[in-house]
């Protein structure tokens, strides 16, 4: 199985995202937080079943949040470079 790095600046976006839901809900915390969880272990069984962002980049669509995992594929591992907001301007993270 392919190994996922998690680049500092998506864990940023991650932590977040992640303190945002907990100031208002605990339960909505550990949903982000596990629905993340899920989105990572999809991305390392099938990163190639994910729809492209552009030449180098594929996302995830979280189903019940609504973020987006963008990762690329390398030859032995995939990264995550960004945990971004569907409402946040569509490509803050590139050049990460």
């Amino acid at each position: 199985m392919i190994r996922v790095v998690i680049a500092s600046a998506a864990e940023d976006d991650f932590t977040e995202a992640l303190t945002w839901y907990a100031e208002r809900s605990v339960s909505a915390a550990e949903g982000f937080e596990a629905e993340f969880e899920r989105a990572l272990q999809t991305i390392r069984e099938e990163p190639k079943r994910f729809p492209p962002c552009d030449d180098r980049h594929r996302f995830y669509l979280m189903r019940r949040y609504p973020f987006r995992v963008i990762f690329r594929e390398e030859v032995e591992r995939v990264v995550v470079i960004a945990v971004a907001h569907a409402k946040r301007e569509p490509r803050f993270w590139e050049g990460r």
